[in-house]
């Protein structure tokens, strides 16, 4: 009876441990993956940045995979309210998002409060594309050069305004930071979208202003305003000629960047065929040429350096927030 047990137990054991060694059915569904429609949310409206990259990479995947990629604009909050969306979707395979800076990086800043943990809520699949920012000015304003601009906000502090698309905006931290760098005070006026930002630069209701690339180079094009250097660490090919704050002695650094993200607990062989399939996506040349024009590069990336970039994000922004006592609206 006893000898009995002691097999049935050992039995039972072994049934056990071969459970727990037998492969799982996370790869045959990898395998099958996507096997419906998969969503895409933005946190942005139709026609924003993230909402024209996510639709190159959704119309991309369809044709990849033969299963619809649909984007869903969930606007609201500065992008918390989309970006909190996919942190409490299913982690199924079956929802992502295309986020940016902002709701991953920068709200948590000037925010008491998130409705998500950006750095436990989700995964990060790959960085996507960026965008410079452009260092925009008044063509009555009479400067060049960053180094003219320079000159005249030191001979007259808090005298000229800047345009931002936001408070907290990375247009409005970017100047925030150009002041801090040149020693100066320039006076901040935030308008709801980078067109009105740039019109009113146009207008002369401000005399400057650090917008996404795309807000700012048609209009110099057209000669409406100056573009008179961009806020990345290199020269832009597709801005050519226009030099970097760098250049000119203001170490200042930002670029409207967007990535792919899922929620935490995702299955790791679907975020890696997703991850793969987009890297190699932003790699074709068709799809350069048409983030090209509208001033964006592809920059895939591994996860673990998408999560560096938005750790990066944090670090440089924090004493700049601090220092220009920077609060959420």
């Amino acid at each position: 009876m006893i000898r009995s047990a002691r097999r049935l137990a050992t039995l039972v054991a072994l049934l056990l441990a071969a459970a727990v060694a037998a492969p799982g059915p996370a790869p045959a569904a990898a395998e099958d993956w996507p096997a419906r429609p998969v969503r895409l949310i933005v946190p942005f409206g139709p026609g924003s940045t993230p909402d024209l990259i996510a639709r190159v990479v959704a119309e991309a995947l369809q044709q990849r995979f033969g299963q619809p990629f649909l984007v869903e604009n969930k606007a609201g909050a500065g992008g918390n309210l989309g970006t909190d969306a996919v942190a409490k979707a299913e982690p199924d395979g079956y929802t992502f998002g295309v986020s940016i800076a902002g709701p991953l990086a920068i709200n948590p800043l000037l925010l008491p409060k998130m409705p998500y943990d950006p750095g436990r809520d989700f995964a990060f699949v790959t960085t996507l594309a960026t965008q410079p920012c452009a260092l925009a000015v008044n063509n009555a304003l009479g400067v060049s050069t960053v180094a003219e601009l320079i000159e005249k906000l030191r001979r007259d502090p808090g005298k000229y305004n800047y345009a931002s698309i936001g408070n907290g905006s990375l247009s409005h931290l970017a100047m925030e930071a150009i002041a801090m760098a040149s020693g100066t005070t320039i006076v901040h006026i935030a308008y709801a979208s980078s067109p009105q930002a740039a019109t009113a630069i146009i207008r002369g209701d401000v005399q400057m202003g650090c917008l996404p690339a795309i807000a700012a180079t048609s209009q110099a094009e057209a000669g409406n305003l100056k573009v008179i250097a961009v806020s990345t660490p290199q020269r832009s090919a597709l801005i050519p000629g226009v030099p970097t704050l760098k250049e000119a002695g203001i170490d200042v650094e930002a670029d409207a960047w967007n990535g792919l993200i899922a929620p935490a607990g995702t299955p790791p062989a679907i975020l890696a065929r997703i991850g793969d399939a987009v890297r190699e996506l932003l790699s074709a040349p068709a799809v350069r040429d048409r983030l090209a024009t509208q001033v964006m590069e592809p920059i895939p990336s591994t996860p673990e350096a998408f999560r560096a970039r938005v750790e990066a994000e944090i670090a440089r922004w924090k004493p700049v927030i601090a220092a220009a006592g920077i609060k959420a609206n």
